[in-house]
């Protein structure tokens, strides 16, 4: 192990912006890693320093709004961004810097770090990072070395943006807390395992990542440096980007991308560009008008990064439209330079409608409690509201007369009902005009519900299969099915829609092989004997690949239980043989891995031992056997090695005998999670026959005597166009 500087960052995230300032005491060589996280799509994000520690996103953390751009949020349970471990990122000197936003206090949860933190700062622990003091909204900046612990702290709060910065020289410790030193002393150091990742919005632990921060991180710095405080003033007012060549695009908009403009007109501002003079203004309310610069969405050109609108004399000057979506382009300018105009992102703004929006329960909810008080966010210039509640949708949808209401919160006069569909309405009155409100819907528990897949759900298999919970007293359920939302919505028995009636016990239906990338609805009515009660209509969207395996349906269960779906029962390995190294899934619950995944909660662990043998595991297809439906032409999965694993080749064989290698004949030691990409053709086997898929180490039927042993992780094998 090296000895090293080491930070431990807790629960915060942060985001950065650029203005182009000097960084002079920044040498480039000292740029370790930049991380912007403003992708705001995919599963990686770059590393903007051009030292090619790009971080791949594990779990699936969220793209949100940050301090500057876009942001990463982590949801607090196995969601981080895994940046590698190249030698290039161990050094005895350092500074982090980056914005955070912590969503609540939390225990000991790591923002950013390089090793596992241990109760009681344990001596001999291997740890660098930030971190959340546990429950506190606190900061906490700590070392380990191999003889003691060392921490400092900075207060903090909850759900607002803050910049954070630590820096180590190898005795010295400082943090910082928005641009003010909040803590400083000396006397630190720690022993690091250069094996451990560069983790964002985890703990990096051997192989994994644990202690998973709950908030957002934005504009990550890694500098082999100490950052002065000049330096942490320029970076946390003008961004990250200025050490990477600058930031040309406008960005932080206002109103913010995508949120509300609460009035009629209003001024439009924006961060510039680190090069522009002026400013070229877009505004329309068409997105593909604006996106191509159609001329009658020109506004003008700018000195000053301020638009006014809706007033006489300026765009709009009847003043913005409730209810209407307005976009918004700026192109940054500067004749002088050749690159000039810059193009900018497209960002858009609503006036909230006149109407009610945003019901509390949301549309569509499922096991209301009896209790629930109704609310909503009320309508543009809106003073009073009526609410209508029934379980008849014509009814509802047809009152009249009701009693106006001062707040934007409704409480009924007694307990919903059980196992009830209700549905509900807000009228808006603005003097002297009432503005009808849309008709919303709810259930209360014991109506039929918990729908698989879920309400809303994308992503699904084409070949999925429709469940639901019956109501509790009904004696059947009526189904209806189907790719128009209203053609559902109002079917009848005698519609084309309707599936048919469902026993008790048999509340599932497999609707055949759907379309990809396809928006289906479905309906389920509950039979009583003496009546019939019109289910809510829920949607599903298909994914756009054919799923081979995500690992996701495989549990713990053991034989000779049916229900029983063991991963290695179905990816049959090794196991009781001298002939195959492979040994696929956890010896003891739970048998797939869940710290170490890629997309969902579960991925295949797969341990190889090639001394004198190649290691093999197969999975026998049910569906997907024809690997030309749909037009597929594309095998992706996702693979993750290990620095420490024996060096070998991975590859992939289709019923036994097609075989394709991965590109870099040490695949084992990739770090981080990699996507590989086959071209089917690549296989040169019958494609409308593939019966079985196997994932191999080694040389296929060629052992090596000498072969090695390590771990390694599959996840998301699908078939795409």
């Amino acid at each position: 192990m090296t000895r090293l500087s080491i930070i431990c960052i807790g629960s915060i995230a942060i985001g950065l912006a650029f203005a182009g300032q000097s960084y002079a005491q920044i040498d480039a060589e000292d740029v370790l890693g930049i991380w912007l996280l403003d992708e705001g799509t995919g599963d990686t994000t770059e590393d903007a320093s051009g030292n090619g520690n790009d971080g791949t996103l594990m779990g699936a953390p969220d793209w949100v709004a940050g301090n500057s751009g876009e942001a990463l949020g982590f949801r607090g349970a196995a969601t981080y961004v895994d940046c590698g471990n190249a030698e290039a990122l161990n050094v005895e000197v350092f500074s982090v810097s980056f914005w955070c936003n912590i969503a609540a206090t939390q225990g000991w949860n790591h923002m950013i770090s390089r090793g596992s933190h241990v109760a009681s700062g344990t001596p001999g622990s291997v740890n660098w990072g930030v971190m959340m003091v546990n429950t506190e909204a606190i900061v906490l900046f700590e070392t380990f070395n191999d003889t003691g612990w060392t921490g400092i702290r900075a207060t903090s709060t909850v759900g607002e943006w803050h910049h954070v910065v630590a820096t180590f020289d190898g005795d010295t410790m400082q943090l910082y807390h928005d641009g003010v030193l909040a803590s400083s002393t000396s006397g630190a150091g720690v022993l690091l395992d250069p094996s451990r990742a560069f983790v964002i919005g985890a703990r990096s632990d051997s192989g994994g990542a644990g202690g998973f921060f709950n908030g957002s991180i934005d504009e990550v710095g890694y500098f082999g440096t100490i950052l002065s405080l000049e330096d942490v003033e320029v970076i946390m007012n003008d961004g990250l980007a200025g050490i990477t060549g600058g930031r040309p695009l406008a960005r932080r908009p206002d109103p913010e991308d995508g949120g509300f403009l609460e009035q009629t007109w209003g001024t439009l501002s924006w961060s510039p560009g680190d090069f522009a003079v002026s400013h070229d203004v877009y505004l329309g309310e068409n997105f593909d008008d604006v996106n191509d610069g159609a001329a009658d969405t020109f506004v003008g050109n700018v000195t000053q990064p301020t638009q006014i609108i809706g007033f006489a004399g300026f765009p709009f000057p009847n003043g913005l439209v409730p209810g209407t979506t307005y976009y918004w382009r700026i192109d940054e300018v500067n004749d002088a330079d050749p690159n000039s105009p810059w193009q900018g992102d497209v960002w858009s703004f609503s006036i909230p409608p006149k109407t009610a929006y945003s019901p509390d329960p949301i549309d569509g909810a499922g096991f209301v409690d009896l209790d629930a008080a109704l609310s909503w966010t009320p309508g543009f210039g809106a003073k009073l509201h009526t609410v209508y509640i029934g379980d008849s949708f014509e009814d509802v949808n047809n009152a009249a007369g009701g009693v106006p209401w001062a707040t934007a919160t409704y409480k009924p006069s007694s307990p919903l009902e059980p196992e009830k569909v209700y549905y509900w309405r807000v009228d808006e009155f603005d003097p002297p005009v009432t503005h009808k409100g849309d008709i919303w819907s709810f259930t209360t528990p014991g109506a039929v519900g918990n729908p698989q897949p879920a309400n809303g759900a994308t992503g699904v298999s084409m070949v999925a299969t429709l469940n639901w919970t019956p109501a509790d007293t009904a004696a059947s359920s009526d189904l209806y099915f189907g790719a128009d939302a209203d053609a559902v919505k109002n079917a009848s028995a005698a519609s084309p829609e309707y599936i048919g009636n469902k026993a008790l016990g048999s509340e599932n239906h497999d609707p055949g092989k759907l379309v990809l990338g396809a928006t289906y609805y479905w309906r389920v009515d509950a039979v009583y004997p003496d009546k019939t009660v019109k289910g809510l209509l829920w949607s599903l969207t298909t994914a756009d690949f054919l799923l081979v395996d995500d690992f996701e349906s495989y549990n713990d269960i053991d034989p000779p239980d049916d229900a029983s779906n063991r991963i290695f029962d179905k990816w049959i390995d090794g196991f009781g043989t001298t002939t195959n190294g492979a040994l696929v899934g956890n010896d003891l619950p739970p048998y797939a891995e869940q710290t170490i995944v890629h997309g969902g909660a579960q991925s295949m662990i797969y341990r190889y031992d090639n001394a004198g043998r190649t290691s093999e595991a197969t999975l026998t297809l049910v569906w997907p056997r024809d690997w030309t439906q749909e037009g597929v032409t594309k095998l992706r999965l996702w693979v993750r090695g290990d620095g420490a694993n024996a060096a070998d080749r991975v590859y992939i064989s289709l019923n036994g005998t097609a075989v394709v290698y991965h590109d870099d004949a040490s695949a084992t030691q990739l770090s981080g999670w990699n996507e590989w990409v086959i071209d089917l053709a690549a296989f040169d086997v019958d494609l409308t026959n593939v019966n079985t898929i196997t994932i191999g180490v080694g040389t296929k039927n060629a052992p090596a005597p000498g072969g090695g042993a390590g771990t390694m992780y599959f996840d998301d094998i699908r078939l795409y166009r």
